[in-house]
């Protein structure tokens, strides 16, 4: 299943642990894995900690420390930052389903992230039972 997701900033994490917790649930699957899919070349997905606002904060800053939005880039676009950023994040994961539910730890959450926007995106979300 499809879904969008608007973004609203250059770059920004955004939480989407509940499209994917709907999806699941709309399934019917209790055993197996949901896949999470980004099909963007400067966006991209990650699993890290949804407690402390300030995590997402200090990935970006890192991120934005090694990889400067301006730079001796070549790429005619001027988002190679970008690029770089989305392959680093991945564009996809996997997390197990037991009993209906997503194993995730406690802290966990799934972000979609933006290093390109402000876009509309898409997320795509495969439950394989």
């Amino acid at each position: 299943m499809k879904y969008e997701v608007k973004t609203k900033k250059e770059q920004e994490f955004i939480n989407i642990i509940s499209l994917v917790k709907e999806e699941v649930k709309k399934s019917g699957v209790k055993d197996r894995i949901a896949i999470v899919f980004v099909p963007h070349t400067t966006a991209g997905v990650t699993i890290n900690e949804n407690a402390d606002p300030d995590v997402v904060r200090d990935i970006l800053y890192a991120l934005n420390k090694k990889f400067p939005v301006n730079d001796a880039y070549l790429h005619a676009e001027g988002n190679s930052h970008a690029h770089i950023k989305a392959s680093l994040m991945g564009s996809s994961c996997n997390v197990i389903i037991e009993n209906g539910e997503l194993v995730l730890g406690i802290w966990q959450g799934i972000y979609f992230c933006e290093f390109d926007g402000p876009r509309n995106r898409k997320v795509c979300i495969k439950v394989i039972g």
